[in-house]
């Protein structure tokens, strides 16, 4: 390729992904349905037929079919009619829920046969007796791991690693790709929920340490000295940051496509992701200190004020960051990155709260009956089969209380949202380049709601408590390829964001068949898994 022909196709491929305005909420939340659709098949094909047990080569390709294709053709060759695929997937899920029972051993899998090499690095979390955690109250407290969280983050982490190369292909809708400045779409809203679901995660250190004083505690959270967390959550930042730097540099000297009115001309996402820790832990700071002061209500706060600074007439910091000239100095070049930070900053509290909501363990109180259980366990073990009834029914009635608390949080979020884009309201757009007030209510609104929806899956499935000795059934509940997706999330996205700058520089993307398009998407995913299931493999976790 010439060096014309090399500059006319960045320009080409520039535009392909600019000036463009999203599609409804509607439509994106149909297409999103579909990865609940796929992980409800999943859970009644496990409940029913045991299917994933033992994980053959089978079932790693029923897996891969279900959780990481069904999520790709609904993004390219079903975009058009994704309520479709969903019927697809709900139908036979139905039909083997209400019309075959579960094999007589489906409730008590064998233990894994093949687990990670390094239990350290997997160290799945469970829940504690709740009768015998009064005894044991010194110790530090063990925190469930929850199935339908683990097929959330998973979905969402295949949906967005998919996606950022997808959108390169003409086989990808133009109204998925991120908006131009005002609206709602796909990618969007991948962007956000990244952000929100590691909100959500990063609560299991603050609930632990907020529940126990011991030794077991992460240092850093349990050190009164605020000097001391800023500067290790400082020291968090700095591999980001290394990756955004790399990535900028990356960028720039292999001449990339880039869209400029995205972030700006020197910022990118890992700058956003490296600038969160150290904010957060002054958010923490300011939630410790001000007790009426909840993580949702700081990030609503935060997203007004930053709402009213947009839209104040003196300060014109919206037309600034829209439609000014760019000058020479730092700020005026990154201004989108810099001041949407605000709003992500916002969404990952949000996350925060949701988090501290759901990642709870001991709840709700057990009742007498089981305490009586769990107190006589080791006098007359003939009584683990009810002690383990009694405990399959806590989960039951601890998982209900989560949805409750999802559904109202829901509700709330999609009522404020609703409130600050109606017409006869405020009458605000959503917009990802600012990251404003909408945005952020809206990607927490529809998070809460996904959590729920996978909430409600999780209902359908195997039976399964949170007891340490039921790690096994808590596997057996849970999606091999959404967990290894959601263990080493960050990786695997930097590893998308390396394959796809591979296959751009490799391929004309604008001008391959669809045909082509689904082959080169098809083998990215495969290597993408592959890569996930070799770290979980081998026992690895990394945390960046």
């Amino acid at each position: 390729m010439t060096p014309q022909e090399a500059a006319s196709y960045k320009s080409r491929k520039e535009a392909f992904v600019s000036n463009l305005s999203g599609s409804s909420l509607s439509e994106i939340n149909l297409v999103t349905l579909v990865a609940s659709a796929a992980v409800l098949l999943w859970t009644v094909l496990q409940k029913r037929q045991s299917f994933f047990t033992p994980y053959t080569p089978i079932s790693l390709l029923a897996d891969f079919l279900l959780n990481v294709c069904g999520i790709l053709f609904a993004i390219t060759l079903y975009s058009s009619a994704p309520l479709v695929l969903s019927i697809f997937l709900i139908t036979p899920s139905l039909l083997l829920l209400f019309l075959t029972s579960a094999p007589s051993n489906s409730s008590s899998p064998a233990p894994s046969s093949n687990p990670p090499k390094k239990a350290k690095a997997a160290s799945p979390s469970s829940i504690n007796n709740a009768a015998s955690t009064a005894s044991t109250s010194s110790a530090s407290p063990s925190l469930p791991v929850r199935p339908f969280l683990t097929h959330y983050r998973g979905s969402m982490m295949i949906a967005t690693c998919l996606s950022i190369l997808a959108v390169d292909f003409r086989i990808f809708p133009r109204r998925f790709a991120k908006v131009e400045t005002w609206g709602t779409s796909l990618m969007d809203l991948g962007v956000g929920s990244f952000v929100f679901s590691a909100g959500v995660v990063s609560a299991r250190a603050l609930v632990k340490s907020s529940s126990s004083s011991s030794s077991a505690v992460p240092s850093h959270y349990a050190s009164p000295n605020f000097t001391n967390r800023f500067l290790i959550s400082i020291r968090h930042s700095l591999p980001l940051l290394l990756l955004g730097l790399i990535r900028l540099y990356s960028v720039k000297n292999l001449d990339y496509a880039e869209h400029v009115t995205e972030y700006g001309v020197h910022w990118n996402f890992f700058f956003t992701l490296a600038l969160l820790p150290p904010f957060v832990e002054i958010s923490d700071t300011i939630t410790r200190h001000l007790h009426f002061l909840s993580y949702d209500l700081l990030a609503v706060l935060l997203s007004i004020i930053y709402e009213i600074a947009l839209n104040e007439p003196q300060l014109d910091l919206l037309r600034y960051i829209l439609i000014s000239p760019r000058g020479p100095d730092w700020l005026s070049k990154n201004r989108e990155g810099v001041f949407s930070f605000i709003g992500y900053l916002a969404i990952f509290l949000a996350g925060r709260g949701t988090g501290t909501r759901i990642i709870r363990f001991n709840s709700p109180s057990p009742s007498p009956s089981l305490s009586r259980s769990a107190t006589t366990r080791n006098k007359n073990p003939q009584n683990d089969d009810d002690h383990a009834i009694a405990n399959a029914s806590l989960t039951r009635q601890e998982r209900r209380l989560v949805l409750r608390t999802l559904l109202t949080r829901a509700l709330i979020y999609s009522a404020l949202f609703l409130l600050s884009t109606h017409v006869y309201a405020f009458n605000l757009n959503p917009s990802r380049r600012l990251a404003n007030l909408p945005y952020v209510l809206w990607i927490s609104a529809f998070n809460n709601a996904q959590l729920l929806l996978f909430g409600l899956v999780e209902e359908c499935g195997p039976v399964f408590s949170y007891e340490p000795q039921d790690r096994d059934k808590v596997r057996f509940a849970t999606s091999r390829i959404l967990r290894v997706f959601n263990s080493n999330g960050l990786a695997i996205f930097l590893v998308a964001n390396l394959l796809t700058g591979l296959v751009n520089l490799t391929l004309n993307t604008l001008d391959t068949s669809a045909l082509g398009a689904m082959v080169v998407l098809i083998a990215y995913a495969a290597v993408l898994t592959g890569f996930a299931l070799g770290l979980d493999h081998n026992g690895v976790r990394i945390k960046i």
